[in-house]
């Protein structure tokens, strides 16, 4: 059975660079719907989405986190 799709808010920095955005513990905001990510999105950078709107670029954006069925990637803190 496929993995449930998860969304992620990211925000760009001055340098050009994105970055996930993260909440008081630290952890990245994750969602379970787009249109849940995007209402948070608003709450967080009501400035930043409106500006979009009337040109500048895009400063946030909102992704779909895929899942990897077949992640080869060492677990943080496993046994090396």
């Amino acid at each position: 059975m496929a993995a449930p799709l998860k969304y992620k808010i990211e925000i760009e920095a001055p340098n050009g660079i994105w970055r996930d955005v993260r909440g008081a513990d630290g952890a990245i905001l994750t969602f379970d719907s787009e249109a849940e990510a995007r209402t948070r999105l608003l709450e967080l950078y009501p400035v930043e989405t409106q500006m979009e709107r009337y040109g500048g670029g895009k400063r946030t954006r909102v992704i779909r986190i895929l899942p990897d069925d077949e992640d080869d990637w060492p677990k943080r803190g496993a046994p090396k």
